[in-house]
């Protein structure tokens, strides 16, 4: 039986839901492939465990880039297989709700929807990542009510000011969590002479990075290669210097937030400070984002329930009530 599927499609992570399943894979979007054959070797974790450590002949590579697709060719392919391990065949065509990150452009809606078509999809429908997202954390989206969303992934930050099953205000900047990483592997080259790789950005940012000050910080090792000599060595950083070297990202994507709320009207205005902001996306569970956007907004901010799976659990709904909701939905 054809299983129709909701794919978040993120820069950082992709997930899949099949209708009346629930949520069937939750991978990182990376795929390595070796040069010399065009073979595909391995996709998600398999693949995101490869970065850094691959000879030349082998790539393992993000094809979205700021929530943009930077190889057609190589999106294709990772997501028919996507769809294959969800079971599709060429007898088994699904239609399929793609969440895709509203600063894209025509051009690039387009190659999304392409990219479906070519990798077996009968029909594919689009929905915009911070409206999925207020589906996916149970916001009364329909009401007459401000219902405010900020959505930090790993190429783009997008709030939305949505009421009336429309967004009323929105601001999208392609700048994410992965920018935070690059500003804290930029740091240790410029601070300290050495060179970390992405994935130990990343877990510097996990456990020592913040938006603001928490009690009980502590400091971390970080080992990396000295520029000067070319020899593995170990720094002690703290955290305040973390704060210090991400300022710039997390202050765009707290300026986008305020962009937004200026935008929204006068009565809706009031909604917000009654109902909230609400965060989600990989980028929101950096410690103190909340606490810093609440401080400068001086409204109540607060992380949704599983803020990893709220866009495609808020596709997912798109199609267990298809034809209730398909108005907001892309062709």
């Amino acid at each position: 039986m054809t299983r129709d599927l909701a794919i978040d499609l993120g820069t950082a992570n992709t997930l899949v839901y099949a209708r009346a399943q629930g949520i069937i894979l939750n991978e990182p979007s990376v795929i390595a492939m070796n040069r010399k054959t065009n073979e595909v070797l391995a996709i998600g974790r398999e693949a995101w465990q490869m970065i850094g450590r691959t000879p030349a002949h082998i790539s393992a590579i993000r094809p979205l880039r700021k929530g943009a697709i930077t190889d057609f060719a190589v999106t294709e392919r990772m997501i028919r297989l996507l769809l294959t391990n969800a079971g599709v065949n060429r007898f088994n065509r699904p239609k399929v709700v793609i969440c895709v990150p509203s600063a894209i452009t025509a051009v690039e809606r387009r190659a999304v929807m392409e990219a479906s078509r070519r990798a077996g999809a009968a029909e594919t429908r689009l929905i915009e990542q911070p409206l999925a997202a207020a589906i996916g954390a149970n916001l009364p989206i329909q009401a007459p009510v401000a219902n405010m969303i900020v959505d930090v992934g790993g190429g783009t930050s997008e709030t939305a000011l949505i009421s009336m099953g429309g967004v009323i205000s929105l601001k999208a900047i392609r700048v994410g969590s992965f920018d935070i990483d690059a500003a804290i592997q930029a740091h240790m080259r410029r601070q300290f002479g050495i060179a970390i790789g992405e994935r130990t950005a990343e877990e510097v940012k996990i456990a020592i990075g913040s938006a603001a000050y928490t009690p009980g910080e502590r400091a971390a090792e970080v080992k990396g290669r000295n520029l000067s000599n070319g020899l593995p060595e170990t720094i002690v950083l703290t955290p305040n210097e973390v704060r210090t070297a991400i300022s710039e990202v997390v202050s765009a994507i707290v300026d986008s937030v305020v962009s937004c709320l200026i935008e929204a009207p006068p009565e809706l205005s009031q909604d917000v400070i009654a109902q909230g902001i609400k965060l989600v996306g990989g980028g929101s569970l950096l410690t103190g984002l909340g606490e810093r956007l609440s401080q400068i907004t001086d409204v109540p901010v607060s992380l949704v329930d599983a803020p990893l799976e709220a866009v495609v659990m808020g596709a997912g709904r798109c199609l267990e009530s298809f034809a209730d909701i398909q108005a907001i939905l892309t062709e």
